[in-house]
């Protein structure tokens, strides 16, 4: 649908407000740290504000909110794949007030060619999941990981294979060490536990198991990128969270699938140990493993508590892969589902 050539300015204006409604939808689907979904959307008649609710900020795990600004990106890329899908230009205001940093983005949409790339993933927003079981052994072909890389830099972020067996073992080795750092800090344990799902909670019924990690010593034939940045910035927290969407959608869309790895990232001495071996002058944000694997589905935010001013009625469903999400009674969503380990999920 091509809202823009819809005849009149009343129509027009139906045809936005139902595209910014649905990029709204797509956006409370995207990937997170901890399944946190730390956003607010506002929505105008003519722009979609996207910004931070730090009430859902890790304050241990990410104190510097670089994942809470990665998981905003993830929600961005997510705003642009919907409008693009409907057939609308899009001008985004990345931080576009200093003095509101919160306010992570605007996007306007308008009459003009939908972004490129973009539109082909919109069947995959519904559909992503981030892997938390196990992978087959097979490994993600080198065309693949071409094309990835082709992907991460349209959106100004850097995508580096870890492809030698003394790299994997490194990447093993550091996200080991990561876990066993984490899950011996009392407030790391704290901040996973505020997220820890209430299994017994009626309506919030799951058979998805914890979060995959390093199952191997070696890491070998396993298949890890590492997206990094030149800057490390919110803008480029911003950037890297939607390069991190935009490469799961694709991988899910040719029928990989993703696990994010962050705890490497969190952790400094973990952090710095992999930049300086594998990303060099630019600063890596999330690790990646690829492979084949079964998806799974993960709880999401009820819609009032994330939309503002929506014209749909309360208790309106987003759309999930053509089901609608459970909700708890008494109006409370389910809570998002920490792996509880030691390590740092994304759902």
């Amino acid at each position: 649908m091509n809202g823009w050539t819809t005849p009149g300015p009343t129509a027009a204006l139906d045809e936005r407000m139902q595209a910014l409604e649905d990029a709204a939808d797509a956006a409370m689907l995207a990937p997170s740290v901890h399944g946190s979904q730390p956003w607010t959307l506002v929505l105008h008649r003519d722009r979609i504000e996207l910004r931070a609710d730090r009430s859902r900020q890790l304050r241990s795990l990410d104190a510097p909110g670089r994942e809470l600004t990665l998981s905003l990106g993830a929600a961005l890329l997510n705003i642009r794949v919907a409008l693009a899908a409907r057939g609308w230009a899009v001008d985004v205001a990345r931080f576009p007030e200093p003095a509101d940093p919160d306010r992570a983005a605007v996007v306007r949409p308008g009459p003009g060619a939908p972004e490129t790339g973009l539109p082909q993933l919109a069947g995959a927003v519904e559909e992503r999941r981030t892997n938390r079981r196990g992978f087959l052994d097979e490994e993600v072909p080198d065309e693949l990981l071409a094309h990835l890389g082709a992907v991460a830099a349209a959106e100004d972020a850097v995508l580096v294979p870890v492809l030698s067996d003394e790299h994997r073992r490194l990447v093993a080795r550091l996200t080991r060490e990561a876990d066993a750092l984490q899950a011996d800090d009392p407030t790391c344990i704290a901040d996973r536990a505020r997220w820890r799902a209430t299994h017994s909670a009626p309506g919030n019924r799951t058979s998805e198991p914890d979060r995959f990690t390093v199952d191997s010593e070696s890491g070998q034939d396993r298949t890890f990128v590492v997206l990094a940045t030149r800057a490390d910035d919110p803008l480029a927290w911003l950037r890297a969270g939607e390069a991190l969407e935009r490469v799961l959608l694709t991988v899910h869309r040719l029928g990989w699938r993703a696990s994010p790895m962050s705890q490497v990232i969190e952790v400094p001495t973990t952090r710095a140990a992999l930049r300086s071996a594998l990303s060099w002058e630019d600063h890596p944000q999330v690790l990646v493993r690829l492979g084949y694997a079964a998806g799974a589905i993960a709880p999401r935010r009820l819609r009032h508590d994330v939309v503002r001013n929506s014209l749909r009625p309360p208790g309106a469903a987003v759309r999930d892969g053509g089901r609608s999400l459970a909700r708890t009674p008494g109006g409370a969503g389910p809570r998002p589902v920490s792996d509880g380990r030691g390590g740092t999920t994304w759902t």
